[in-house]
């Protein structure tokens, strides 16, 4: 067995029926690129994962519970697994672009992952115009975050049409024996004689982290970013229902590499600006606009080089960044966004890397899961929202990538929202194109696709307005 980290657990925990706590990827294909007497692309993908599977070891490996929430989940070999659990074929109806696809995915996206299994599945998706097969795939956030989902596409990838053999496992595979309520409960109950020292320990390097922020934010020219349950409201501030919305958008490379040179900003930077200038046009057009900025949620990982996909995945520090969208003009916007960042990460770094994973590791499910129903329940993250939209951007392979012999034309990666904050919009560079992803509860915000269409064109206006 082994016992979930904090982060990872508390994922878990948070996850309900109307918020199921995955994240997710469309990926567009190319099966023209195949080898001569390649094998249909669900086949294809299919023995690529067989051949494979040992490199993305989660992929056999499901959840099990302690009862009563006394300590945090572990993960064991699934004795009952079943790779053609997680496979499916899909097709859509014509025409077969963006937005059918987008529609396909928003259902897939839409159910919980089951428990009783490793919690991920792929969709290979046909139908897609000109020719193309799409994969949906959908797997829990304990199980991998943005840059672990990065990899793991990595170890389903080739960098050329033929597939290449898999290295041989270092050793055969075993599943486990599902463990006995009473183990797990010892188990747990054991563990628990570490809690009070860890207490203290996080107690102490919270106390010393909060002196650290104000002491900086007390230093002459120094901006506070924005502080945490401060957002404006929105139609985003809403208990989530159990449908979502998708969208997909994608921008130039060269486009976002002309913008940073002119005004000094990272792609971030300039990736937070152009999606404050969409939510600008699309509230203001549907009178919802505040006056005040809205505030995005940028997850940061905190990974080493020696976390793996064995040892844990989630990482994760992040910051609170104004988007500008009381700015009207894009290049005043994306300087607004880019001294704001620069503050919030001075700040991230006075928190330190693993504050949040001390943390999360106290947060027992029998604590942390009442506390969420009752959040959930009473309305109380909608009436005082966090923050209003998590955005999220990691970069991407700059080489062609090629899976099951079928070239990847595009990505779009997607994270999680859940109550009070209804909108997830995350990023990643692929070749020539940064691809974007879309996620929004269907009640707060039906109309993402058009959303999703706003990004381009709020890319264009600024790439306009650098250039002046």
């Amino acid at each position: 067995m082994q016992r979930l980290r904090g982060l990872d657990s508390m994922f878990v925990s948070i996850e309900s029926p109307s918020n199921p706590f995955h994240v997710g990827a469309v990926t567009v294909l190319d099966p023209s690129t195949a080898p001569p007497g390649a094998p249909h692309p669900f086949d294809a993908l299919r023995a690529v994962i067989e051949d494979r599977i040992h490199l993305v070891p989660m992929f056999r490996r499901r959840l099990v519970e302690v009862p009563g929430g006394l300590g945090h989940p572990r993960w064991i070999e699934d004795p009952g697994f079943d790779l053609d659990a997680h496979l499916h074929r899909g097709a859509l109806p014509s025409p077969g672009g963006p937005v059918q696809l987008a529609e396909y995915a928003a259902e897939v996206f839409s159910q919980p992952l089951d428990r009783s299994r490793p919690l991920w599945e792929i969709h290979v998706v046909e139908g897609v115009e000109s020719d193309l097969v799409a994969g949906v795939a959908k797997l829990h956030h304990s199980v991998v975050d943005g840059v672990a989902g990065a990899e793991v596409t990595a170890h389903l990838m080739d960098l050329s049409p033929e597939v290449a053999p898999a290295p041989a496992p270092a050793e055969p595979w075993h599943p486990d024996e599902v463990p006995s309520a009473v183990s797990l409960v010892g188990d747990a109950l054991w563990g628990l004689r570490a809690l009070p020292p860890a207490v203290l320990r996080a107690a102490t390097r919270t106390c010393q982290a909060g002196w650290r922020i104000r002491s900086r934010n007390r230093q002459p020219d120094t901006v506070a970013p924005p502080s945490p349950f401060r957002a404006p409201r929105t139609a985003l501030a809403t208990r989530l229902g159990r449908r979502r919305a998708v969208g997909l958008a994608q921008v130039e490379r060269d486009e976002v590499d002309h913008v940073r040179r002119a005004t000094g900003a990272t792609v971030n930077d300039v990736i937070l600006a152009i999606t404050g200038g969409a939510l600008r046009a699309h509230l203001e057009d549907r009178g919802g606009l505040p006056e005040r900025s809205l505030v995005g949620f940028v997850p940061v990982s905190v990974r080493e080089d020696a976390d793996t996909l064995e040892t844990g995945v989630n990482r994760l520090s992040g910051m609170f960044v104004s988007l500008a969208t009381a700015i009207e003009d894009p290049v005043a916007r994306l300087e607004a966004v880019s001294a704001c960042t620069r503050q919030a990460k001075a700040q991230d770094r006075a928190l330190g890397p693993d504050l949040f994973g001390a943390i999360a590791d106290l947060a027992l499910p029998a604590a942390l899961r009442p506390i969420t129903r009752f959040m959930t329940r009473s309305g109380a993250t909608s009436a005082l929202p966090p923050f209003n939209v998590t955005v999220s951007s990691f970069p991407g392979s700059p080489l062609p990538l090629y899976c099951a012999g079928g070239k990847m034309v595009s990505y779009h990666p997607f994270g999680p929202v859940f109550d009070g904050v209804a909108l997830n919009i995350t990023a990643s560079s692929y070749l020539d194109q940064i691809g974007f992803g879309l996620i929004a509860c269907r009640n707060a915000l039906p109309d993402v696709e058009m959303l999703a269409r706003r990004i381009p064109d709020a890319m264009t206006q600024l790439s306009k307005a650098a250039a002046i």
